[in-house]
């Protein structure tokens, strides 16, 4: 991590627990944080029990010394999927989320993610490092049986790379360069390897399989680095989570 950001423990004990999930604190300022939200939490669909309500409570009893104990809102500057864990960026006022809402609108910050997926993707040349997928999306979500969406399709990008095979499964990272939405999600089904845990486009039959025989039960998407100009800072800061998720971590070991 690079820039003025103030890093925050990220060890257990550290972590803000919200029943039983843990938020880990990245990287906290007066008015701004970065946090790595876990899968199953929304960020604000669910007032008192949502990532904006837990994290207000942590603020108002003082376990983000770096942030006022009276502040009173907190705005989401993007969203990930409540299924995706990751990193999710906040502001604590106006002026951050215009600040930071403008780079997004720019398309200027960079985002990466963690999957796994199923089966053995392969780089189509030999040497060839990162893949592209390019097929065009429709604004709204779709399902499994028609990913692309109906109404205008319009120009889409996710690059990936992949990191390690399991004998079913691919470890890959992502990158979107376009930003529909699932676009990682609609992009990874249309080449034939979804990923895994996904309710919405993988198949049901590779669901009940991972559950039964893994005991796994959460989306294997994770958001792991964003990239973006902290004020009064020239070039980016990138923020990292600590790596792959133990589910995920734990479904590739296991898959032998």
């Amino acid at each position: 991590m690079k820039g003025s950001a103030l890093p925050f423990p990220t060890s257990p004990e550290n972590a803000i627990v919200a029943g039983e999930a843990r938020i880990t604190v990245i990287a906290c300022d007066s008015r701004w944080l970065v946090v790595d939200k876990p899968s199953g939490m929304s960020i604000h669909n669910h007032p008192g029990s949502d990532l904006r309500s837990a994290l207000l409570a942590a603020i108002r009893a003082g376990h983000l010394p770096a942030m006022g104990r009276d502040l009173t809102v907190l705005h989401a500057v993007h969203r990930i999927d409540r299924d995706t864990s990751g990193l999710v960026l906040l502001a604590a006022d106006a002026g951050m989320l215009a600040h930071f809402g403008a780079q997004f609108a720019e398309k200027s910050v960079g985002k990466r993610y963690l999957a796994v997926v199923h089966g053995r993707l392969e780089v189509p040349s030999p040497g060839q490092e990162w893949i592209e997928w390019r097929w065009p999306l429709t604004e709204a979500a779709a399902g499994r049986k028609d990913p692309i969406g109906k109404g205008k399709r319009m120009p889409c990008a996710t690059r990936c790379r992949v990191l390690r095979h399991t004998p079913h499964y691919s470890l890959i990272e992502c990158e979107p360069l376009t930003g529909r939405m699932h676009q990682i999600r609609r992009h990874a089904k249309l080449a034939g390897h979804p990923v895994a845990g996904d309710r919405r486009y993988g198949s049901p039959a590779s669901l009940n399989f991972l559950r039964r025989h893994h005991a796994f039960h959460r989306l294997a998407l994770h958001a792991h680095s964003l990239a973006i100009r902290l004020p009064g800072e020239a070039e980016s800061t990138t923020f990292q989570s600590a790596g792959l998720p133990d589910a995920l971590r734990g479904l590739l070991d296991m898959d032998r």
